[in-house]
């Protein structure tokens, strides 16, 4: 099953054979596995001091065994467990350990599938620029598109794996919510590209956004035990109603300012 927890509270998000689907965390085991850097293992409940006098272990559903492994997100935050419980005391072999660690990795994968979704996504961006390209031209309000492409990103997958690279994605999507909560919505546009429309802003509120997320990313790079520092390209286009027929120019327009600024930046590099 999986579980997710926070400071007081566990809740079963996916789960077979249990009929609770909430208990407190301090009477849980995955409140214990939450905080290990590796599988929590109980082959019998009932001989371990952290749990045999457990009213999960001396009631319904009477818990022997229990197996689980933390998961965590692209920062590192760990949400819950991925655990195996049993009413029998069990042997838990190399290789079964190794399975569980295989299947809480896809798990953690599909969380941070998860965390990406929250952004908006191509299509929905569009539909949702559109009209807010419509209504600030009618109120005579300022709109702006910062294109945004993460750069060295496919080393980052090829040298330390898919996983490494979901991490890398979410972190960067992170930083982008953060520095501009205040200023627009941002969007996952495909891949590794994200766009954000600003509207009613002013370009130096801009300015100081993208100086956040500048401080951000370098604080992120500086923590990043692995030695990889995240890196990023940015077209900025103010829209103007006489030079862009809607939402799709200004993309493109935003789009190919990006990229010459990712030029500059490998040339200002040689």
């Amino acid at each position: 099953m999986a579980s997710l927890v926070d400071a007081n509270r566990q809740w079963f998000k996916s789960c077979d054979g249990l009929p609770e689907r909430e208990t407190p965390r301090r009477t849980s085991f995955c409140g214990h596995a939450i905080v290990s850097d590796d599988i929590l293992l109980v082959p019998d409940a009932r001989l371990d001091d952290r749990f045999h006098d457990n009213r999960l272990v001396t009631g319904e559903p009477m818990i022997r065994f229990y197996a689980g492994r933390p998961l965590a997100v692209g920062n590192g935050a760990r949400l819950g467990t991925l655990c195996l419980i049993d009413t029998r005391p069990r042997d838990f072999a190399t290789e079964d350990c190794a399975l569980l660690h295989d299947l809480a990795r896809m798990a953690e994968q599909e969380l941070v599938a998860v965390q990406l979704a929250g952004l908006s996504n191509r299509r929905g961006f569009s539909s949702m620029g559109q009209h807010a390209l419509a209504t600030c031209a009618r109120l005579e309000r300022p709109v702006s598109l910062l294109y945004f492409d993460m750069d060295g990103f496919k080393p980052v997958n090829d040298r330390f794996g898919h996983a490494e690279g979901d991490r890398a994605l979410t972190a960067f999507a992170g930083q982008l919510r953060d520095a501009f909560r205040q200023c627009g919505v941002v969007a996952r546009i495909g891949g590794d590209e994200f766009a954000v429309l600003a509207s009613g802003v002013s370009p130096a509120d801009e300015d100081a956004a993208l100086a956040q997320l500048h401080d951000g990313i370098g604080r992120w790079n500086a923590a990043n035990a692995l030695g990889y520092a995240l890196g990023y390209s940015v077209g900025r286009v103010m829209f103007d109603a006489q030079r862009h027929a809607g939402i799709d120019t200004l993309m493109a327009e935003a789009d190919a300012a990006m990229y010459a600024d990712k030029v500059r930046r490998r040339g200002s590099r040689h």
